[in-house]
């Protein structure tokens, strides 16, 4: 067996043994989500992810601008007609910078949400930001470096940090979809707010990623409306 395998092996032995210990927590601190685990128990938390086209980090916040204020649908839709701008995959900073922005346009992005890519783009591009640097930030700091980009807030961030990077510990209290997903399993009369959202999220620490997971997973699988 090579060194490679090895390392691949003891990975999936310590991914087991994190996500056991994920559950066992979830299932103790919240009994909507005890009863969500228990329903499925060979659920793969990142089987969404998976759905989604490989993401950097400007990928990952393409993603997410796109999907902002549009439903699951909606936003699966738009970023097949981006990708087949680009053969198929999503831009890069440089790529996106080559099109013309009308081209955006068509492909169903607003005005707003174009000149809010392109400036990420122009960041990525001149080195005024540098995504190596932007990967290893820790969480608050990762928002803040974002967020000061007109039209990218702490959805679209929080979003980046739990897509493109995989982090534990991200909630997205303002993504319509988890919204959604929590109105239905917690029987709630009408969306929660994006306080509600984190009070709620609040005993699922330092899982809440993995929590999010299992709640997006529905919206993914059931969402064809649009927002």
């Amino acid at each position: 067996m090579t060194e490679r395998e090895h390392r691949s092996i003891a990975g999936d032995a310590s991914r087991a043994a994190w996500l056991k210990r994920a559950r066992a927590h979830l299932r103790q601190a919240d009994p909507v989500l005890a009863r969500i685990i228990d329903r499925d128990p060979a659920f793969d938390p990142r089987a969404w992810l998976d759905e989604l086209p490989p993401m950097d980090v400007y990928g990952a916040a393409l993603f997410q601008v796109t999907g902002q204020q549009l439903s699951v649908a909606a936003t699966r839709r738009t970023i097949g007609r981006i990708e087949a701008l680009f053969d198929g995959h999503l831009p890069s900073p440089s790529e996106l910078l080559a099109v013309e922005p009308t081209q955006l346009r068509t492909a169903g992005l607003s005005w707003r949400k174009i000149d809010t890519l392109r400036d990420l783009a122009e960041r990525l591009s001149d080195g005024r930001l540098n995504e190596e640097a932007l990967a290893v930030l820790p969480d608050d700091d990762f928002i803040s470096a974002l967020t000061a980009i007109s039209g990218i807030g702490p959805w679209t961030a929080q979003g980046v940090l739990l897509v493109a990077l995989r982090r534990e510990d991200v909630v997205l209290p303002g993504d319509l979809a988890l919204r959604k997903a929590i109105r239905n399993a917690y029987q709630l009369d009408r969306l929660p707010s994006e306080q509600q959202v984190l009070a709620i999220a609040e005993q699922w620490r330092p899982f809440r990623s993995l929590a999010t997971s299992y709640l997006f997973a529905s919206a993914f699988e059931g969402d064809t409306t649009e927002a």
